[in-house]
């Protein structure tokens, strides 16, 4: 896996193309925590040559940065690190905050739960328009100028209003939601980020666990997991995704593939792109190299859009998933 890195405008060291991410290891809306398995996650991520791990101070409201800083404790500079700003809450209900103040606040809380003094990549979580974009620019290029933080970058953003912060910051990357069932960024992120030489940190890239092909129809989602809300997993769509997953298995096993590598294989191929792989045990991420070493041709990427066109009468996005804006 060494060879198949990329490299993030700003930071000194290539990226691998696969990511940790680490939303689940937070706990909050995946029900529950487990921080000795997700530290041993870390481990094995790290063994597997995966060097970027990608987490958010929202992720289980701080718990995520907490394991993970604990767990990298004596080997920080192994990694690349990428947080976000941008999101507040109050009283476990999110919103969206970019204000200069909270942004002051929130990096020196990162910092500190991940046990660092700086920050490979920090990322705007969500556009906050209820903020002026050159305030939430200028404040993230002081840090960048302090060394708190080497690059920037933006997710869950338009092309416009990137253009707007672009106005008054640098960014290096970008950070959508991009998975084989939910592909809106074709229209205009990914053709915008490969214009303007951005990395696409391709988040969801096995869409909730749905493209991990080990889904089945009776399958329960407990306490506050999200996917009991994501439209997806709601009948009947759920059984149309699942027939689609089990379409696209034919097209796996023709590579020798699981469907996970063929998920993951094919965001790869689509782009500047690295995969989140989000993982809270080890054996969730087992697998990584099988998504290395080979490509799909152009007649499969003709056939797997065939299939979801076939199988998937009633699509839809991620967008269950967008927290509000401040009041």
């Amino acid at each position: 896996m060494s060879a198949d890195t990329i490299a993030i405008p700003g930071i000194a060291k290539p990226a691998s193309r696969i990511a940790l991410g680490t939303w689940a290891i937070g706990g909050s809306m995946w029900g529950g925590a487990d921080d000795a398995n997700a530290s041993k996650t870390i481990d094995e991520a790290l063994e597997l040559g995966i060097n970027m791990i990608d987490t958010a101070p929202v992720y289980g409201f701080g718990h995520s940065e907490e394991v993970i800083g604990k767990a990298l404790e004596g080997r920080r500079g192994r990694v690349i690190l990428a947080t976000k700003v941008g999101l507040n809450w109050h009283d476990g209900k999110v919103f969206r905050d970019s204000r200069s103040a909270r942004i002051e606040e929130e990096v020196e809380k990162s910092l500190s739960r991940l046990r660092t003094d700086y920050i490979d990549l920090y990322q705007v979580h969500w556009p906050d328009t209820c903020t002026p974009f050159e305030e939430t620019a200028r404040a993230l290029e002081n840090l960048v100028k302090s060394g708190k933080v080497k690059a920037l970058g933006l997710s869950n953003f338009s092309p416009a209003q990137m253009d707007e912060f672009r106005k008054f910051a640098p960014i290096s990357a970008v950070q959508p939601p991009y998975n084989l069932f939910e592909r809106e960024i074709e229209r205009d992120v990914l053709p915008y980020a490969e214009k303007n030489n951005l990395v696409v940190l391709a988040y969801g890239p096995l869409c909730r666990g749905l493209l991990s092909g080990r889904m089945t129809a009776d399958r329960k989602f407990e306490g506050d997991d999200l996917r009991k809300t994501d439209p997806k997993f709601q009948q009947p769509r759920f059984g149309q995704y699942l027939q689609a997953v089990e379409d696209l298995k034919a097209i796996a096993n023709k590579y020798g593939k699981s469907m996970l590598a063929l998920a993951i294989r094919w965001v790869l191929d689509r782009g500047p792109t690295i995969a989140l792989w989000g993982a809270r045990k080890p054996e969730q991420i087992a697998g990584v190299d099988d998504a290395f070493g080979w490509k799909l041709d152009a007649e499969d990427m003709q056939a797997i859009d065939a299939i979801l066109a076939k199988d998937i009468k009633d699509p839809v996005g991620p967008e269950f998933m967008a927290p509000p804006l401040r009041a």
